[in-house]
């Protein structure tokens, strides 16, 4: 369970790492640099999901999909600048527990 937490946290860090260099190449006028380095970092978002032990494509980018969205949140108050409000701690608890039944919760075989 630990290795899967890391794999996603690592998988949401280089997602939104990469998106936020190409948004700076892009959007604020910054070298091109930042675009290629921003799109090396987002194929390895691409590999980083094929790296959990779940057996189905869908569940890992589902439940990976919670996950980034507690990571955006936090880069956004930590990047952005912008701290979230109740709602968005609402929303990103809702998006956790999400995650855990998708991935933990007991099933048959």
């Amino acid at each position: 369970m630990i290795q899967s937490i890391i794999l996603f946290v690592l998988a949401g860090i280089a997602e939104i790492g990469g998106g936020y260099l190409i948004w700076l190449w892009l959007r604020e006028g910054k070298n091109y640099g930042y675009g290629v380095i921003g799109a090396l970092i987002l194929v390895l978002y691409g590999i980083i999901p094929t790296l959990q032990k779940y057996p189905s494509f869908g569940r890992v980018y589902a439940a990976y999909g919670g996950v980034f969205i507690i990571l955006a949140v936090l880069w956004g108050w930590a990047v952005d600048k912008k701290a979230p409000d109740l709602f968005d701690w609402i929303g990103a608890a809702i998006c956790l527990i999400g995650v855990s039944v998708m991935l933990w919760w007991p099933r048959s075989s």
